[in-house]
């Protein structure tokens, strides 16, 4: 299994970015795919995910009401769209997988930075 992050960039509070995982080599239909981060001197936290089987999503609160997680399963990617961000939202995001759903998070991508600043 493999994931690959990319969007980030550098925007300015209140702007919106689209991140996207690219997914490959995952067969098994039931797993979680999550977004989580990390911003210097933090520990990573969890973001978001979405399950496989029912597209059931959840949130940290901090982000809940400007951020939505969605899957394409088509193009087998999982994309988080950010909305009205704030400088605490600076971080580097990654995507990962519990495969099976339950299981630790055991495939990670890179990270790709988020950076919200003036």
């Amino acid at each position: 299994v493999q994931l690959q992050a990319s969007g980030g960039g550098l925007v300015q509070p209140g702007d919106s970015l689209r991140l996207s995982c690219a997914i490959s080599g995952l067969t098994l239909r039931f797993h979680v795919i999550a977004w989580f981060r990390q911003a210097p001197g933090k520990e990573r936290e969890g973001v978001s995910c979405i399950s496989s089987i029912d597209s059931k999503v959840k949130y940290a609160d901090s982000v809940k009401g400007r951020f939505i997680i969605s899957r394409d399963n088509a193009k087998n990617t999982v994309d988080l769209q950010m909305n009205s961000l704030k400088p605490e939202d600076t971080a580097v995001y990654y995507c990962a997988a519990a495969v099976p759903a339950g299981s630790r998070y055991n495939y990670w991508g890179q990270g790709t930075l988020v950076t919200v600043s003036s």
